[in-house]
């Protein structure tokens, strides 16, 4: 396991156990950005580093009962404290790292990754192994519950010209990894970047 993957895992180990209570209003800002993906009935979706997932319900209720919910992520505690929370009923749990997913090429029709831009060790890769397992059009959504500066704040730092969630950056980093933006919003109350994937 890279360094990378270690640090990550002792990150989100140490704060599984209360994760959700640390962040308990994040609910409506998941439900608004998995309607702006924009699902439908019958839909499979991939979370990508679900962390505790928090976006399964509104996921699963997105696709309905037909769809197929998967949630990925590389910290067994999150994956645990999900279970404790009760949702793995509304998808799959994986263990499992965004580097080298167990799924098939072009098999999912989208996928949300809440938080996940800054913790990828690889970003482009990453990008492309996201691509590799959404069908050609599918989408991607990246997203935070709160904004690029509001975040900032609360780590007491000053947001810096190489965050990879400014525009300027993610747009290209996108576009040299399978996707293509469609839509940029950095707000006080969300950051949500969406994209289709290139033919």
């Amino acid at each position: 396991m890279s360094d990378d993957h270690t640090h990550v895992q002792e990150f989100f180990g140490a704060r599984a156990a209360d994760w959700d209570a640390r962040f308990p209003d994040d609910g409506p800002a998941y439900a608004a950005a998995v309607t702006d993906l924009g699902l439908r009935a019958g839909d499979r979706v991939l979370d990508a580093g679900c962390g505790t997932g928090r976006a399964l319900p509104p996921l699963r209720a997105a696709v309905g009962p037909s769809g197929v919910v998967l949630g990925a992520d590389l910290t067994p505690a999150m994956l645990q404290a999900a279970v404790r929370a009760g949702r793995d009923r509304d998808g799959q749990l994986l263990l499992a790292d965004v580097a080298a997913l167990p799924l098939r090429a072009e098999s999912l029709d989208a996928v949300f990754g809440a938080g996940l831009i800054s913790h990828l060790p690889d970003p482009a890769a990453n990008l492309r192994e996201l691509a590799r397992v959404v069908r050609p059009g599918g989408t991607l959504a990246l997203f935070h519950p709160i904004g690029r500066a509001a975040l900032a704040a609360r780590q007491g730092r000053q947001i810096t010209p190489d965050d990879l969630r400014a525009e300027p950056n993610l747009r290209p980093l996108l576009a040299g990894s399978g996707w293509r933006m469609t839509s940029y919003a950095d707000e006080d109350t969300r950051f949500l970047a969406l994209a289709v994937r290139d033919a």
